[in-house]
């Protein structure tokens, strides 16, 4: 089954995405893992990316990368097309990008050579570690600390609800080097997971598998070349990865979107009912005609989002896109919701069926609404973004 590829005619695209959204379209149906097993799954699924080369666009081209720099349509297309495929697929590709962003954004030449290569190849997995207990849309409540020691740092306290958690090779970590002052006082680390003093052991069980765990930091001692990037300026590097990822997270929900409706429409042409397929009714009609105005509606404006991202960075302007890419992240997800619960209701008893495709599309599409900045903190983002044009 590949996916289709007609929204790379848009103009927001070039020949290099077309090409690439192609061929990894043709790519994706031949892969096959067993994910039974989410950590043994994304495992392999690092490894076929990597040997495969799509873990290239997580990467700048001076570190073995596809593309000079980051490319934000590149992301969008190669996240959209794996979670139409598999969503754990679009999980163990998303990763290897916001675990190794910070590095590419603020790293040395000696941390870049380290790290990013190896991530590349998937010979390193990659994981980034800013939430905390009572910190996730307030990341400048965290209470993890870095103090200054001789030739280092020593981090103390814990992260949760970590993507990778516990098969990761390295944590790009953020924790107070200033306790007083607020996001002002962030600093980011790379942490490697054999660092003693960091344990990675307790698992988050979630309701779409993924590799999630709890991070404990207990006296781990860094050197002072693991510091990423300037002192105190951890959090506006943090909002900088996050800001390039976002718009590739709406594409995410339009991949299993995509997919939704994909389902709906082989079902409803399939089945039979009162001597017609369900495809006969005007009813389903209108509820496909519904689900496809929604997944367009939220595709423009993710390819808007990444769009106006390269564009800043291609002209030297610099600027953020972060109002843009809320809207992308906001949309896309609640509208993927909207569009798998359809689908799922539309294939009646079947739709809650564990082993049946929109019955896990359900359940995977939910933590999108939260990860990355939840729904809420993406209508204030916009919200303050209007108030101050």
């Amino acid at each position: 089954m590949k996916a289709s590829t007609t929204h790379l005619a848009l103009p927001f695209f070039d020949e290099a995405h077309r090409a690439l959204g192609e061929q990894l379209a043709a790519w994706t149906p031949a892969q096959q893992v067993d994910e039974s097993d989410d950590r043994r799954a994304c495992k392999e699924w690092v490894r076929l990316l990597g040997n495969a080369g799509w873990l290239r666009y997580c990467v700048p081209a001076s570190a073995g990368g596809a593309m000079e720099k980051l490319d934000s349509r590149a992301l969008v297309i190669l996240r959209e097309t794996l979670a139409f495929h598999s969503p754990l697929a679009d999980f163990a590709f998303a990763m290897q990008g916001l675990g190794s962003g910070a590095i590419t954004l603020a790293g040395t030449p000696t941390q870049q050579a380290a790290y990013l290569p190896a991530v590349a190849r998937g010979d390193k997995i990659a994981a980034f570690a800013l939430s905390e207990p009572d910190a996730g849309s307030d990341a400048g409540a965290m209470t993890t600390s870095a103090d200054a020691v001789d030739g280092g740092w020593a981090l103390d306290g814990s992260k949760t609800w970590i993507s990778n958690g516990d098969i990761a090779d390295f944590y790009v970590t953020f924790a107070k080097t200033d306790r007083e002052a607020g996001t002002r006082g962030i600093t980011a680390f790379i942490v490697d997971a054999s660092t003693p003093g960091l344990d990675s052991s307790e698992h988050i069980a979630v309701m779409a598998p993924h590799p999630l765990a709890t991070l404990k930091f207990a006296h781990c001692r860094v050197p002072d070349s693991a510091q990423l990037g300037a002192l105190n300026g951890g959090f506006k590097l943090a909002m900088q990865t996050l800001d390039i990822f976002r718009a590739s997270v709406a594409a995410a929900a339009l991949g299993m979107a995509r997919r939704a409706l994909f389902e709906a429409v082989r079902f409803s042409r399939e089945r039979k009912m009162f001597g017609q397929t369900l495809a006969d009714f005007q009813l389903t009609q209108a509820k496909i005609g519904e689900m496809a105005a929604l997944i367009d509606a939220a595709a423009l404006l993710t390819y808007r989002a990444a769009w106006l991202r390269d564009d800043s960075e291609a002209s030297g302007a610099g600027k953020r896109v972060t109002a843009e890419a809320a809207m992308a992240k906001m949309t896309a997800t609640e509208n993927a919701q909207r569009v798998i619960d359809m689908a799922l209701q539309m294939h009646g008893g079947l739709g809650v069926k564990v082993g049946t495709k929109v019955e896990s599309l359900y359940r995977d599409i939910r933590s999108l609404r939260i990860y990355e900045g939840a729904t809420e903190v993406q209508q204030l983002i916009i919200g303050k973004a209007v108030l101050q044009s």
